[in-house]
């Protein structure tokens, strides 16, 4: 069995006070600091390209040795991000070159595994007769290396065997987000020639359809039944190709060929923003925003994959997936790979980021829980409870990042708990005690001290559902009836 090592004991959290004290912040220790901090990054970056699986020894890999590789993604992620925590704090600390090395020094370790697994499978390969090999191995009681029946979560409701956690997504999930984002790539070249033209009537139409998409989503907020039905009527009407007042103009679907690709994905991209804007600030408009795009998704699916494709762009957390950083990428492009905003070189604060991060996962946990306004006529949900059920179990397999899992956990759990635990019911405790027994202590491990915050509440939140047998209705959510027929 594969346990990997803590490597975030370490706090990369001090006050500025405490650090001046010690007189860590002069110029010299700062650029030496640096210095150190780069040239770990950059061994870390040469063992990971090592450690990923090589074309050459395809025929020997083991389910150890890709673990290795998927540990190994971690690790220099991890590097990746204490360098930019460094960065926004604007010095380094000691503390984060420790937690820097040590993380290098299980690279290093996991290196020496997985050559020596490659080299033992290769030995195999070679001996004449396999059968007596395996006999052989049997007898001096070697260890298998691929662990094919240990269970994890989203095998089974509550399922155990959390020791050995990917480090990414599996090929299914990635198979899925990569479909959605072709489609959303074919979208965008299927308006090319309205988006960029140069004619004035052509900008006119486009800036029309536009506002027509776009200004009935702005206008969502936590409003009485009518009115949302009425900014659902506006939408959908211009979908369906019929003329809509937009300022002292109508505009309409027949006013250019691309028109209708245009408005699907504005439309989309509309319905994500305004999770990261208005969700973020407001959780509580997260159902009523949900309600509308869930109604425009169950009569013009093509808008729902496209909403899919956008919040997965912008939260890949909603995937889930955390991306890998990758050989030859900057700094600031897996920045915003992980979703922060960079605007000249200056990466947001942690705290808004995460505060987008929630307003976009808030609005996916209330779209996955809504009855579509039109279900009794079009059938079963085009994605229900059970991809609230998939996406939890996914975050379980996967080995948990400093700040962001505690948050995102707790900001799904409060949106879809309460529905998911309706739905589930004992498998649902299941889960919950999971989460509480073996993935928090996993997420402590890597938590710094001056980001305990989401993690107590998270814990906090656990032990309260978990004590009163039962887990609230989150605030915003709307009665079943609460759509007008």
């Amino acid at each position: 069995m594969l346990v990997f090592r803590d490597v975030t004991e370490i706090s990369p959290q001090q006050s500025c006070g405490h650090l001046e004290q010690e007189g860590l912040g002069k110029d010299g220790g700062q650029e030496r600091l640096r210095q150190s901090l780069c040239a770990l990054q950059e061994e870390a970056l040469q063992l990971n390209q090592q450690l990923q699986p090589k074309h050459q020894h395809e025929d020997l890999l083991t389910t150890q040795v890709s673990a290795y590789a998927s540990r190994g993604n971690h690790l220099c992620a991890l590097i990746v991000d204490i360098i930019g925590t460094t960065s926004q704090r604007g010095f380094p600390a000691p503390q984060d070159q420790a937690r820097a090395q040590r993380a290098l020094q299980e690279m290093r370790h996991l290196l020496n595994l997985s050559q020596r697994d490659i080299a033992k499978a290769a030995q195999q390969k070679a001996a004449p007769h396999q059968e007596q090999a395996q006999d052989k191995r049997a007898q001096l009681g070697q260890q298998p290396t691929a662990q094919k029946d240990a269970p994890h979560p989203a095998q089974g409701p509550g399922a155990k065997g959390t020791e050995g956690l990917h480090g990414e997504a599996g090929d299914t999930t990635m198979q899925w987000y990569q479909h959605l984002q072709h489609a959303a790539t074919q979208c965008t070249l299927a308006f090319e020639a309205l988006a960029n033209s140069k004619d004035q009537q052509a900008k006119r139409i486009k800036m029309d359809l536009q506002k027509a998409a776009t200004i009935p989503v702005s206008q969502i907020s936590s409003t009485a039944g009518p009115q949302l039905k009425e900014v659902f009527d506006k939408i959908n009407n211009l979908l369906l190709g019929k003329a809509v007042p937009c300022g002292a103009r109508a505009v309409s679907l027949t006013d250019h060929p691309q028109a209708l690709d245009f408005v699907h994905y504005k439309l989309a991209e509309k319905f994500v923003k305004q999770a990261e804007e208005e969700v973020a600030c407001h959780p509580e408009a997260a159902f009523p925003i949900a309600l509308v795009a869930a109604g425009i998704w169950e009569l013009h699916p093509r808008v729902g994959d496209l909403l899919l494709a956008h919040l997965h762009k912008r939260c890949p957390y909603s995937v889930p997936f955390y991306p890998a950083f990758k050989e030859g990428m900057g700094l600031q492009e897996y920045q915003k790979l992980l979703g922060y905003r960079v605007q000249d070189s200056k990466v947001e604060h942690q705290e808004l980021f995460l505060k987008r991060m929630s307003g976009m996962i808030r609005l996916y946990a209330a779209l996955i829980q809504l009855l579509r306004p039109h279900a009794k006529r079009q059938g079963a949900q085009p994605h229900g409870l059970n991809h609230g059920w998939r996406w939890l179990a996914q975050m379980l397999n996967m080995e948990p990042r400093p700040d962001v899992t505690a948050t995102l956990l707790l900001d799904f759990l409060q949106v879809c708990g309460h529905a998911l635990l309706k739905h589930y019911h004992l498998q649902f405790w299941k889960m919950l005690m999971l989460i509480k027994e073996d993935y928090l202590p996993r997420i402590e491990a890597i938590t710094g001290s001056g980001q305990m915050g989401s993690f107590l509440r998270l814990q906090h939140f656990l032990d309260k559902c978990l004590q009163h047998g039962d887990i609230p209705l989150p605030k915003g959510s709307l009665p079943p009836a609460f759509w007008p027929s």
